[in-house]
């Protein structure tokens, strides 16, 4: 089949690869922190590819990976994720509410507000944590580098001391076992080694003026540069400077035209502000804040949003630079 009808014949499948966020199925046992007190009421979301979460319970929405992974967190009002590191990208960006992030050894060394539509591209292999400091449910999307997102996460010592007071165990296999439950580990799976006293001296205390500077993009900046192209947010070239895997662009009305255009790398949108139409060869939809469409090499499509008001999107376009260690330049 020449690869013009077989262009055509995928994008039949274009709302098939649409996550609607009212769809979203959460899991309240990803990680090892399900039962530690502030930490057991979030919801983690796998929407592409597989994510790290832990835990078998794990809905995964759609299995493809275009060389990254996107996520989700939901928190109610001072619920915290613990401290953790990734190695490769770990980026958020705040649909609703109000969130505090925070990084080091033990979280104390720096800490800012996020607000809704801002973006983080937090360095790798810091400890970072977050809370939701807003006085409603929110929700944090993620977008993870690399198709295993980096083979998952390392909990700092005192994340797997406490874990295990409350009855979580995770193995050295990635697996969590809980003993709530009645789990126990395999005969021939013994638990996750805590990090060395020396391995833990290699973590870096990130200061927080290097972190603002250089890893956080505001929204409303954004939206003032949006304006007439769209805004590049993290890439080689963009506002923040990384190769992660991906590239991240920020679109607001009248950032590109109304023209169908197709890419040659796996796209995805994720609308933050407004509503989108989405017009394809053969149909069209309404993408809605909170949703997710993943867009193959080759297919055309248009994007544009539907109604007046506030509008903005993330765009994330996968590249060819290897996933891995925040790229220093």
């Amino acid at each position: 089949m020449p690869s013009e009808e077989r262009n055509k014949m995928t994008q039949l499948d274009i709302p098939s690869r649409i996550v609607r966020y009212g769809d979203l199925q959460p899991c309240k046992t990803a990680f090892i922190d399900a039962h530690t007190p502030g930490s057991d009421q979030k919801e983690n979301f796998t929407i592409i590819g597989g994510g790290v979460s832990e835990s078998t319970d794990q809905h995964v929405h759609i299995t493809d990976t275009p060389g990254f992974n996107i996520g989700a967190a939901g928190q109610p009002p001072h619920c915290r994720n613990s401290l953790h590191s990734h190695t490769t990208a770990e980026v958020f960006f705040v649909l609703k509410g109000r969130w505090r992030f925070f990084w080091g050894r033990y979280g104390t060394a720096g800490e800012f507000i996020a607000e809704e539509g801002d973006i983080f591209n937090i360095p790798t292999g810091i400890f970072r944590g977050f809370e939701n400091v807003g006085t409603d449910y929110g929700m944090i999307m993620a977008i993870l580098g690399g198709d295993d997102a980096g083979g998952g996460v390392t909990w700092a010592p005192q994340v797997i001391e406490e874990a295990s007071a409350h009855g979580l165990v995770l193995g050295e296999n990635g697996v969590l076992y809980d003993s709530k439950k009645g789990d126990t580990l395999p005969h021939n799976v013994g638990p996750m080694r805590v990090l060395t006293e020396e391995q833990l001296k290699s973590i870096p205390e990130t200061p927080v003026e290097q972190v603002v500077r250089d890893y956080v993009a505001r929204y409303w900046d954004l939206m003032a540069l949006a304006g007439k192209k769209p805004a590049k947010v993290i890439g080689e070239n963009a506002l923040l400077k990384d190769k992660p895997g991906f590239e991240v662009e920020f679109l607001t009305r009248g950032s590109i035209p109304e023209d169908f255009y197709a890419v040659d790398q796996h796209e995805v949108l994720m609308p933050m502000r407004g509503y989108w139409k989405l017009r394809w060869e053969g149909g069209e939809t309404v993408l809605n804040p909170g949703d997710t469409c993943l867009l193959k090499p080759g297919e055309r499509h248009s994007i544009a949003p539907s109604m007046t008001g506030e509008a903005s999107l993330y765009r994330v376009t996968a590249t060819s630079d290897q996933a891995g260690a925040t790229w220093a330049g």
